[in-house]
């Protein structure tokens, strides 16, 4: 798991890559990311499978935000990103990952 942040100096936006490895999604077909920024929409932002057995996804976010997200594997799971820039309670007395850029 992983998050990578590219900062673009001529706009306002952050392109953010979330990477799941190969042995946390272990043989899922399907992941998707949701998130505030997509209103918690589990089929707007798919991920695609890598030949590595990873599952990435980039992403333009406003800079100079929070957001909270995670990670629905096929089976029903939730995953939170371990390196995220935080954690914080939800309502459904878990926690949601944070990408601060």
């Amino acid at each position: 798991m992983s998050l990578k942040k590219q900062y673009n100096k001529k706009t306002p936006v952050c392109k953010v890559t979330f990477i799941l490895a190969k042995d946390i999604v272990h043989s899922a077909n399907h992941v998707s990311l949701a998130g505030d920024f997509n209103n918690w929409d589990v089929e707007s932002i798919p991920m695609k499978k890598l030949k590595s057995g990873e599952f990435s996804v980039s992403v333009n976010l406003e800079k100079g935000r929070e957001y909270q997200f995670k990670y629905l594997i096929d089976d029903g799971t939730w995953l939170n990103e371990k390196e995220a820039d935080k954690h914080v309670p939800n309502v459904f007395h878990s926690e949601n990952s944070v990408v601060i850029v």
